[in-house]
């Protein structure tokens, strides 16, 4: 594999070449920022430098629409009264010095029960299992409505399945082995925004790219997706 670079305009513009048997270049672009080119093995490199010029554009909007789906975090001091996020709706944060470690969502509160107060790492660590506890039991449902409503063949329905995965700068994200992995912070959001990133990934599996095909069987099968999207960048 080699490594390689572009200018287009004021943005450089890195990937990686493979060689492969084939008589067309095919560009793909990751979640991750990745740009992976497949060439045929006689190309140069001034020829591929040039195919990737002629596609900057579109790869610069491909990384764009992958950052606008990023999830947004605010920092947090872990200390009763703070709101913390589940299920799209604000809670106020209960800590209580207990022998027993746990967190209990009761009475409009979460309770975080813990030894000491003031370790503000162990609310933290607690708060988050909690979180993918609560991720588990509420995504299944949801990927399950989601995949009901896939165009794909039931046989290769009943293989898919869905993985919780803490990603720093992802909600969602689809393999190219066809895996959903989903990151348990999305329990945060709402119902309705939940089903729209996992839909999201789940297309992905008919359509790998997003391109036009991609945006309208996603909004045959969602079409309030946009405000969705919209309440998801502003959530948490």
């Amino acid at each position: 594999m080699e490594n390689h670079s572009i200018k287009f305009g004021s943005t450089e513009i890195m990937f990686s070449i493979k060689y492969r048997k084939r008589k067309s270049l095919e560009i793909t672009v990751y979640p991750d920022g990745l740009i992976a080119v497949i060439s045929p093995i006689d190309a140069t490199i001034e020829q591929i430098k040039e195919k990737v010029y002629r596609k900057a554009a579109w790869i610069i909007k491909q990384l764009d629409n992958f950052q606008q789906f990023q999830p947004k975090t605010t920092p947090r001091k872990y200390v009763s009264g703070e709101t913390h996020y589940y299920l799209g709706r604000q809670y106020r944060l209960k800590v209580i010095e207990s022998p027993k470690q746990e967190v209990v969502f009761r009475g409009g509160y979460i309770e975080v029960y813990t030894i000491d107060k003031s370790n503000k790492i162990t609310i933290k660590r607690a708060l988050e299992k909690w979180y993918i506890i609560k991720a588990k039991e509420k995504f299944g449902p949801i990927f399950k409505k989601c995949l009901e409503k896939l165009p794909l063949e039931e046989e290769r329905k009943e293989k898919l399945h869905f993985k919780i995965l803490s990603m720093f700068k992802r909600w969602g994200s689809c393999t190219v082995a066809g895996n959903i992995l989903l990151n348990p912070n999305l329990i945060k959001t709402s119902k309705a925004c939940i089903e729209y990133v996992i839909l999201h990934e789940l297309c992905h599996l008919v359509i790998p790219y997003h391109n036009t095909a991609f945006y309208e069987l996603q909004t045959r099968l969602m079409p309030d997706w946009r405000e969705l999207k919209k309440r998801l960048d502003l959530s948490v």
